[in-house]
Parts: C-alpha cells; structure tokens; sequence
C-alpha cells in the first residue's frame, strides 16, 4: 500500500519533522495536535477546557482536509500535563464524541510541547 501525506493547510504548521496526518488504505494516522490556534500559532491555555476545546478543532480540521470527520475516530489517545484535568478534559471530549466512541487511552506526561496542557492524536478511517 501506498502512503499519502496530509499537511492541513488550515492548522498550525508541524513543530518537527513529521506530517499532520498519514493516510494508509482507509486509515488514516493523525499525529499528536496541541491546543495552537491555526493561524497565530498562539497556545491556548487559559484552561483545560478550552485548551480540550481547541485541540478537538484542530484535529478536526485534519480529518477534514483528509476527506474524514470526528466520527469516523476509531482510536484516540489523550496526553494530559496534570491527571487532575481527565473529569473537565472528559467532560468537553464527550461533547465531540457521543456516539459509536472511540477506544481512548488517557496517558499523565511530564511535558508537552510548548508545555500545553493536553495533546490528543487519532487514527480514523476513511470512507
């Protein structure tokens, strides 16, 4: 199979050297996304909840502009700065996901990037 790259025109550029997103077949691989707003690359994080808030849209936008949507999500995996955060971070992530939900993994970090306070990346699929 072949790989196709996903560099998401409307999300904050890669920190690093990887993409966006990967997509292999109809899976489709979206790398860790912090809470940066899209064009001022400023982070958000005032709180958990916005901070969840702004990283569900910025993965959104990569499902996209992947041909893809939030419920097409098979896989999530959540990095949190502080396990004191899950119940508020919980609460805004089941607001996006309601139905058919996602396996989830909810790992505590000692640091994200730019020190954000949560991280979330994605497999889905693609119809």
């Amino acid at each position: 199979m072949k790989k196709e790259i996903i560099n998401c025109k409307n999300s904050a550029p890669a920190l690093g050297p990887y993409s966006h997103a990967v997509r292999v077949g109809n899976l489709l691989f979206v790398s860790g996304r912090t809470p940066s707003m899209p064009v001022t690359e400023e982070l958000v994080d005032d709180n958990i909840e916005n901070a969840t808030k702004r990283v569900i849209e910025n993965v959104n936008d990569i499902l996209e502009e992947a041909g893809t949507k939030l419920d097409n999500v098979v896989k999530t995996t959540v990095f949190l700065r502080d396990m004191n955060d899950f119940t508020e971070m919980n609460k805004i992530y089941g607001e996006y996901f309601k139905v058919d939900l996602p396996a989830r993994s909810c790992i505590q970090v000692a640091k994200l990037p730019r020190n954000a306070m949560v991280e979330i990346e994605v497999v889905a699929y693609v119809e």
